[in-house]
């Protein structure tokens, strides 16, 4: 059983008891942190969402570091301009606790399918839906108060002669 995770715009692939050095996460020693899964895999592979909102996978951070440094060299020949810089990466080694699928988040799904609709509150219209005005009446565009164009007649057809022309 594994998972694919997503955590400071990388993927991993996890197993239960691996270490690994991820970007810094914002969470102190000894805390711990639920990471993003985008695939499990046991029995059967789980990648879509609503599948995934039922995967748990939980690590503990055991320490922050620095990666090692990196040097940056810039260099323009013929100009005199030389730049040298380096950087070191922010880093969180954490060790995966558990990775599991189901009973917490359908217990979550259980309580918000038990709560009553009114409970919830008034429904939202969908994003990019228009609320129905109530009509008045009158036309709400310039094209509707116009009066419909009258149809053109066809213009008969050149009659053609014997020369082609």
């Amino acid at each position: 059983m594994y998972a694919i995770v997503k955590t400071g715009g990388k993927q991993y692939r996890v197993e239960r008891g691996q270490t690994l050095l991820v970007e810094r996460l914002a969470v102190d020693e000894g805390g711990d942190v639920a990471l993003e899964p985008i695939l499990y895999r046991s029995e059967e592979a789980v990648f879509d969402a609503a599948g995934l909102k039922k995967v748990k996978v939980t690590a503990k951070v055991l320490a922050h570091e620095r990666g090692e440094k990196l040097r940056v060299f810039k260099f323009k020949p013929k100009r005199g301009y030389k730049r040298r810089t380096g950087h070191r990466q922010e880093l969180t080694r954490i060790e995966v606790t558990d990775i599991s699928i189901g009973a917490a988040a359908k217990a979550d799904g259980a309580k918000a399918a038990a709560k009553p609709v009114a409970a919830r509150g008034p429904a939202k219209p969908e994003a990019g839906a228009v609320a129905a005005k109530p009509d008045s009446g009158k036309p709400t565009s310039k094209a509707a108060s116009k009066p419909a164009a009258k149809p053109v007649a066809a213009k008969p057809a050149e009659k053609e002669t014997e020369n082609g022309s």
